[in-house]
């Protein structure tokens, strides 16, 4: 969000100065990972299909000035029993908006995708426009345009505080003071720090990711013959999955992580977690079930109700909060710059923001 709003900021001729108390792309937050699922009928809730149906115009812009490829189609299943969140509301926000879906039953899925062993009486909602997308070209490509456009990014520099004053902000990080006449926090697992006069309810979550070799017949895990999945194999209980881009086949379980400090997360998967996750592929991924061959940890930041937090700051109009984002925020992040640098300049957005509130929550 933070790399997104200053592209969009500064090409709009905005004096932007971002700061990032890293050197982004990095692994030590929640925007890495290699691949990440972009999808349009949004089982969490319809209200997002607008924000995602936009992204995807801002992503394939991205593409077009940085001249590098972001988004990879591949198609989508969303797959669980009749009656689950998954499927339903896949199902929901097509209907409501209008999108391009199948559904299909466990021989259409094992037809259409052989590597994945369908589950008795479950389901799948296909679709076409999902695919995925590439974290770490994406930041690269919003911060060097950002930059391009004169935003002046700072990395390795923490903010450490900020205040209120009577034009704008104050903002004090580990090298310097500096004064703004608006603010824009997405510091994602760190904004509970830096927004704790609201104390909000933010829950920091670890979750654990893998990279597998095919075991056998690793043809079938190509973009173009194995879509991307998310699968609720229990009542709320979901594991996602991409294809073989090249680094493996990906998978990794959805919101069932420990709690975590942003500042010391435990880094190294255990031998419970890699054997629980081979788990699902045997039963549900054989062929995928090879050598291990990377893993790594990501943070969500998850607020109650697992909605964005996306808008100003209760007390102080001069602030926007973008991000946390409980686990489902990259995909929309090139058209939440977007927003973001709609609110700054021209107090306002063409979406609905209410459901995102920061005053919900504090």
């Amino acid at each position: 969000m933070g790399s997104a709003a200053a592209f969009h900021l500064a090409r709009r001729g905005q004096r932007v100065l971002g700061l990032d108390r890293y050197t982004p792309p990095h692994t030590l937050g929640s925007s890495h990972g290699k691949s990440r699922i972009i999808r349009e009928a949004y089982f969490e809730n319809p209200l997002y299909v607008p924000f995602v149906r936009r992204a995807y115009e801002c992503w394939a812009e991205l593409e077009q000035l940085s001249g590098k490829q972001l988004l990879t189609p591949t198609g989508g299943l969303m797959i669980g029993p009749r009656g689950g969140s998954v499927v339903d509301g896949a199902r929901a926000s097509a209907v409501t908006h209008g999108l391009p879906f199948e559904q299909l039953g466990a021989a259409d899925v094992e037809r259409r995708v052989g590597a994945f062993h369908m589950a008795a009486g479950d389901v799948a909602i296909f679709e076409p426009r999902a695919g995925i997308l590439a974290p770490e070209r994406a930041i690269e490509a919003h911060l060097a345009l950002a930059a391009a456009s004169g935003a002046a990014l700072h990395y390795d520099e923490p903010v450490l505080r900020w205040t209120a004053t009577d034009d704008g902000v104050q903002v004090t990080t580990a090298r310097r003071t500096v004064r703004a006449h608006r603010l824009v926090i997405s510091a994602g697992p760190w904004a509970g720090e830096l927004l704790a006069d609201l104390a909000l309810p933010l829950a920091v979550e670890r979750n654990a990711v893998y990279w597998f070799e095919p075991a056998r017949n690793a043809a079938s895990f190509a973009p173009d013959r194995f879509p991307i999945f998310i699968h609720e194999f229990a009542p709320g209980r979901a594991w996602y999955g991409f294809p073989d881009v090249g680094d493996g086949v990906k998978v990794a379980l959805h919101h069932q992580g420990e709690p975590a400090d942003p500042a010391a997360p435990r880094r190294p998967v255990s031998a419970t977690e890699v054997a629980f996750i081979r788990t699902l592929l045997e039963r549900y991924l054989p062929d995928a079930n090879g050598r291990l061959l990377e893993t790594a940890v990501c943070l969500y930041t998850n607020t109650p109700d697992d909605h964005f937090i996306l808008g100003r700051h209760p007390a102080h109009a001069a602030v926007i909060v973008a991000s946390p984002c409980s686990g489902h925020g990259f995909k929309f992040s090139s058209a939440i710059g977007e927003v973001i640098a709609g609110l700054a300049i021209d107090g306002e957005s063409r979406f609905d923001l209410h459901p995102f509130r920061v005053a919900r929550l504090s």
